[in-house]
């Protein structure tokens, strides 16, 4: 019996490794699309980054975070709340950031809602628990709550009109460093 369960435990082992030297190994799925021109079908030529600029970004590594209170510090964009690093500015040598933010209670109106917009390129908002509203240009008032997400185009004009005393957000932004411009009210 034993020596029954040693078998299938190294055919398994076996047929794992085989699985993964399987994917390894394999051929890419062809990136090309069919092109019907004319009457003539012909194959376009994938776009591919050039290996100068390739080689421009250092290699990102892995980026592992775990919950700790005491991460959660006031060095932030805002007076009003802590931030907790997840680390990926780091790992991705600036190409991205993110954080966990928690808006410190009661909202205080008068300094959360300040018009402003970030020079990103991209900018992307979860609540993780609680609620905030928010005001986007084009957009209008929205109330987000736990599980709602979002995303700011570049250079939109938002700001913060309220939140529960609760809030915390999962906020990713491209690039990590960038800037703010707040906007007369």
């Amino acid at each position: 019996m034993a020596k029954q369960k040693a078998t299938s435990r190294a055919a398994a082992k076996t047929a794992v490794k085989k699985k993964w030297a399987g994917l390894r190994g394999a051929a890419k799925p062809s990136s090309r699309k069919t092109i019907k021109s004319k009457g003539r079908v012909s194959a376009a030529k994938p776009k591919t980054v050039s290996k100068t600029a390739a080689k421009a970004r250092p290699k990102q590594r892995i980026a592992i975070s775990h919950h700790r209170e005491e991460d959660f510090k006031a060095d932030g964009l805002r007076t009003y709340a802590k931030y907790r690093d997840l680390g990926i500015a780091d790992a991705t040598h600036g190409l991205a950031q993110a954080h966990v933010i928690r808006l410190i209670g009661p909202c205080n109106p008068a300094e959360v809602s300040k018009l402003h917009y970030h020079d990103v390129e991209f900018q992307m908002v979860y609540v993780l628990k609680g609620w905030v509203k928010t005001y986007m240009e084009g957009q209008g008032e929205t109330l987000m709550k736990e599980g709602s997400a979002w995303t700011q185009p570049p250079r939109i004009k938002h700001l913060i009109m309220d939140y529960s005393d609760d809030v915390e957000l999962l906020e990713v932004i491209l690039p990590a460093e960038f800037k703010t411009v707040e906007l007369a009210s």
